[in-house]
């Protein structure tokens, strides 16, 4: 191990951030180095400290001594058996303990999922002997087991796996810039992944895709307005209320069994009804015209886009919410049809009016969930009137205290 320092230029000076880094030797006789801390800024007595502790480090002293649970030498009153396995606990060490059993179960699926020979075909080596498929796998790997940073898998995560033991590699696997540029080199296979899944899909799990659920979501960067204009990141609805956040709008369509078909980012002021029409027309290039059932929040279709639907050949038949300002007028039509019974515990209402068929549901497990909730607020809001009522202040400061209690208890 030893010290490495980086230089880099903020505000027309230079600051030097230094990092522990130890040599692994990999396949070619090649040396890697491999992030063990990171120090960022430190002045000159730190350096010298650092550099002194790295050399104990290094020395090849011996470690310290473990005493034994049942010594060596108090063996003597065991049976001769010979199922009996003595074994020298001063002998015994642990060394490079990793994390197998998931990862060979990871491997088993992408090979089952025909993933490696899809990426061999399409992801070949690089001229100094990248396999980007086996980087590919796994960062893929990486999300299924560990979710992080491709920081995190550099510096921990990949020495504690048998990853390197299963694809026959090594550090190269996980080096910090690889990992980067590999997400580059994908991004031009997205569709024909995807094309690719869904055959697998079928064939695995005898999927079906005839209804669709199809929503968006947002995350967002601390971080300065960008100034490239062709960059995602913008000011726009934030669900994560942070609207002092540049953020990126995620648009994704799954099956009902959560199987992805397609995504998109898209820029961080996108308007939720501005996304459907596009996918619609991705999801029917992609995989051919067939009957599907959109599943879809009140915010996301516009009338025009429904119309649309329902004027396709064949129609696209879809499920989502009624504006709130028109149940108003669909409550009298309402009130005089009889309930129904869908399920033990759900009954629903059935309206066919203006070319459509609005469904009204009622679920008795909702109902209590809600009843609960306000019941909740309800003994909050007594507690605290309690406690209001044993306080000496003015009229104004009362009404303001009634106002908080009141605005973080508004169902009660």
């Amino acid at each position: 191990m030893f010290l490495r320092a980086t230089i880099r230029k903020k505000d027309g000076k230079e600051h030097r951030y230094w990092s522990v880094v130890e040599n692994r030797r990999v396949a070619g006789g090649r040396i890697v180095q491999r992030h063990v801390l990171y120090l960022g800024e430190i002045n000159s007595s730190q350096e010298l400290a650092w550099r002194r502790s790295i050399e104990v480090l290094d020395e090849n002293a011996r470690g310290p001594r473990t005493l034994a649970l049942f010594p060596e030498d108090r063996c003597e009153g065991l049976a001769p058996d010979a199922s009996i396995v003595r074994l020298r606990l001063s002998q015994l060490s642990v060394r490079r303990p990793r994390q197998w059993g998931a990862c060979w179960l990871a491997l088993q699926l992408w090979q089952e999922l025909g993933l490696e020979e899809f990426w061999a075909e399409r992801l070949s080596p690089s001229r100094k002997g990248t396999r980007w498929d086996q980087v590919l796998f796994v960062l893929t790997a990486y999300r299924l087991l560990a979710p992080g940073s491709e920081w995190r898998l550099h510096r921990e995560w990949f020495g504690r796996t048998a990853l390197a033991d299963l694809l026959g590699g090594d550090e190269r696997l996980a080096d910090p810039h690889t990992l980067y540029a590999c997400h580059d080199l994908v991004l031009a296979h997205k569709e024909a992944l995807f094309t690719h899944l869904v055959e697998r899909w079928r064939d695995l799990f005898n999927a079906s895709f005839d209804v669709l659920l199809y929503d968006l979501t947002s995350t967002y960067f601390e971080s300065d307005p960008p100034l490239d204009e062709n960059d995602k990141r913008r000011h726009g609805y934030s669900r994560d209320h942070r609207g002092d956040c540049v953020q990126v709008v995620i648009a994704l369509v799954v099956t009902p069994e959560g199987l992805p078909l397609a995504y998109e980012v898209l820029p961080g002021n996108t308007n939720d009804s501005q996304t459907l029409r596009a996918f619609l027309a991705k999801i029917e290039r992609q995989y051919g015209r067939a009957r599907r059932v959109w599943c879809m929040d009140r915010g996301v279709p516009t009338e025009a886009v429904l119309a649309e639907m329902r004027a396709a050949d064949p129609p696209v038949q879809y499920l989502v919410g009624t504006p709130k300002g028109r149940l108003n007028r669909l409550e009298r039509a309402l009130l005089e049809k009889p309930w129904r019974e869908a399920r033990p515990g759900v009954q629903v209402k059935l309206l066919a009016e203006d070319g459509e068929l609005y469904v009204f549901a009622q679920s008795a497990d909702r109902i209590a969930k809600e009843r609960a909730m306000r019941r909740r607020q309800l003994k909050w809001l007594w507690a605290r009137l309690r406690q209001l009522s044993t306080m000496s202040m003015s009229r104004d400061a009362l009404l303001m205290r009634l106002g908080s209690a009141q605005t973080r208890a508004p169902a009660a």
